[in-house]
């Protein structure tokens, strides 16, 4: 199975009342549970590790993942209550406002033991869990255990709005990039975390440091990756008629993971060794599949049967 661990909230989409004026709409999103939906509706088994309320919205999260057929045994339900996050887009690109303060998901702790990673073939991390101390840690130790059997994935998904000590998160998700084997980030992603260096001299340097994949999405430019053996690959993005961006980085990342998973280059070993045209078929689906969540408000992955794909 594939598994994402980190954040599960419910974000306030924007959209227009009967009256033309300017209103929201809730639904389910996290950048972490996102990419669990979306793997587990392409049809990989897919577990989601994190903390989801008892309130209302977790039960909006708990009916949402569980209808997308994720499995939620791994995940911690508390009376906390759940994050919300306020959406606004602004120039083509999503602006958030958190309510994140001693919620379900900022007080998730890892339960050792209790997650069997030698049937894990992949575990995902990344966004809002580790910006704060207690989320970064928890990942960590959840880490340590997955990484002797699974291949790790990680995705900063940074929200500057969050974080209050930049260089010390800067630090933080340089160690966490240090022991992934997959870094997948957005163009606005990578300007935060490092500025004007050009992609390929940070890319290089992530290889040379052990990560296999480091891929870096840019909206309607495609994506571009970077790895030891199949060298530099650039795919376009689909042209589609966009409704809004909300989890297309994440619908990427998840349709990444399954093709790799499909192809039987998901395991550490395989992944070293994939070639140029196997991956750029992977990164070619994961661009359609991103392309198509463009096309309806809020995070909402495609499904199988939604995607025809040659495989």
């Amino acid at each position: 199975m594939l598994i994402a661990c980190g954040d599960a909230l419910i974000d306030f989409v924007p959209t227009r009342n009967a009256g033309g004026r300017e209103a929201v709409m809730p639904a389910v999103g996290g950048s972490c549970l996102n990419v669990a939906i979306g793997m587990a509706r392409l049809g990989v088994a897919t577990g989601f590790v994190g903390g989801i309320s008892t309130d209302l919205f977790g039960r909006m999260i708990a009916d949402h993942a569980a209808a997308s057929n994720v499995e939620l045994g791994l995940a911690t339900r508390s009376d906390h209550q759940t994050t919300l996050a306020f959406v606004r887009i602004v120039a083509g690109e999503s602006h958030y406002a958190f309510y994140d303060v001693g919620t379900a998901t900022r007080n998730w702790t890892y339960r050792r033991g209790t997650i069997p990673f030698a049937n894990v073939e992949a575990v995902h991390v990344g966004s809002t869990t580790l910006v704060n101390d207690q989320g970064a840690a928890e990942t960590k130790a959840l880490l340590a255990d997955a990484r002797a059997s699974s291949t790790i994935s990680f995705d900063p998904n940074c929200r500057p709005n969050l974080v209050k000590d930049k260089p010390a998160y800067l630090a933080r998700m340089a160690e966490f990039a240090d022991g992934a084997d997959l870094i997948k980030m957005s163009d606005v992603d990578f300007a935060y975390l490092f500025g004007d260096e050009p992609y390929e001299q940070r890319a290089g340097t992530l290889l040379a440091r052990g990560v296999s994949l480091v891929v870096i999405t840019r909206g309607n430019n495609g994506a571009i990756a970077w790895h030891a053996r199949a060298g530099q690959i650039e795919v376009p993005a689909p042209k589609v008629e966009i409704a809004d961006t909300i989890g297309a980085g994440d619908s990427f990342q998840a349709a990444l993971l399954f093709a790799l998973h499909k192809q039987g280059r998901l395991a550490r070993p395989q992944l070293k060794d994939i070639g140029a045209d196997e991956l750029r078929l992977a990164l070619s689906f994961a661009a359609s599949c991103a392309g198509l969540t463009c096309t309806r408000p809020g995070a909402d992955p495609p499904w199988s049967h939604e995607i025809a794909w040659n495989w």
